[in-house]
């Protein structure tokens, strides 16, 4: 069998009799699929044991021209991201994916890497068919997760070694971007062009009616149904956690509203801002349209994907500012 992976054979036998010892021969080392950011293999060993390894390397990122210009709050990349958020995340009974290891040396290869728990089960958007009875096991407890963590709470929003922007509200900096990402969205979409003065007012309008706020909720940043995992015991770990931080938490419920469809009821907060959450909203289906276009642009294999992701959302956009969605 042809062997892909990023590190040598030799060099990640070697890291793994370091990390585990000499009992754990490497078998098979398997690309997981998906994935815009970093690269992921699972690794099995001849003893029955099974792992993950995480790979950072920058060029295999598709959004490697925004990393290079990101403030710190708006970076969801790395591997610093990763161990400070699974450090805390593990604290405060939050669960993710053990890290068994990560090697930032650069010796072996020229990006960071890590040895990772491999979670035995499925995501949580395989649940979305599932009968009455499973569902509520599975969506129940993820709901209760996603409270616990929401409450983590403290007065500055951003990362965790970050402390935002002084006195400027957190969704200010989201509105900077929703206007980023309208411009590029607006050069390949003739729809989101010819209406994009429109799109700017509601923006300003939906903005205007946001009051100040100086509490921030843990959230995770990017908590779609591909971002949970559930374990055989219909259990929810959360993946991909560089992006988690202190902000609205309406940013994160205005997302899984999005992506966790009829489920969503399971993870409803009577609490939320309204106002944000129409905010959120807006930002989010024009950012995702924009995050589509640059998946299609730069090379992302699965181009009909990426292609509902952008008419999804772009025409969501639309139906915004046809008057009746606010």
């Amino acid at each position: 069998m042809e062997y892909t992976c990023h590190l040598d054979r030799t060099d990640l036998q070697e890291y793994m009799d370091k990390v585990f010892g000499s009992g754990y021969l490497v078998a098979e080392v398997t690309k997981m699929h998906g994935g815009a950011q970093k690269v992921v293999y699972k690794i099995d060993c001849k003893n029955g044991f099974t792992c993950v390894l995480y790979v950072w390397d920058s060029s295999m990122n598709y959004f490697q021209q925004e990393i290079e210009t990101q403030n710190m709050n708006e970076r969801s990349y790395g591997a610093d991201l990763f161990e400070m958020n699974n450090n805390f995340l593990t604290r405060q009974g939050i669960p993710t994916p053990a890290l068994y290891a990560l090697n930032k040396e650069k010796r072996l290869c020229p990006f960071d890497f890590a040895l990772v728990e491999y979670v035995h089960g499925r995501k949580a958007e395989d649940y979305f068919q599932s009968d009455s009875a499973t569902q509520d096991k599975v969506f129940h407890r993820l709901g209760d997760m996603v409270e616990r963590m929401h409450a983590i709470e403290r007065q500055a929003y951003g990362k965790l070694n970050h402390m935002g922007g002084g006195a400027e509200q957190c969704h200010l900096f989201k509105m900077e971007n929703a206007k980023n990402q309208l411009a590029y969205a607006s050069r390949y979409i003739d729809e989101i062009s010819i209406n994009r003065v429109k799109i700017l007012d509601l923006l300003q309008l939906l903005e205007s009616r946001i009051n100040p706020r100086n509490r921030y909720g843990f959230i995770h940043g990017e908590l779609g149904p591909d971002h949970v995992l559930i374990n055989e015991n219909f259990e929810p770990y959360l993946i991909d956690i560089e992006g988690a931080m202190f902000f609205d938490i309406e940013h994160e419920h205005s997302f899984l509203q999005l992506r966790f469809q009829e489920t969503y009821r399971y993870l409803n907060n009577d609490s939320l801002d309204h106002d944000r959450m129409l905010f959120y909203k807006l930002h989010h289906h024009i950012s995702i349209t924009s995050g589509g276009l640059k998946l299609l642009h730069r090379g992302f294999p699965d181009k009909h994907f990426a292609k509902g992701i952008v008419d999804h959302n772009y025409r969501s956009v639309l139906r915004m500012i046809e008057g009746n969605s606010y």
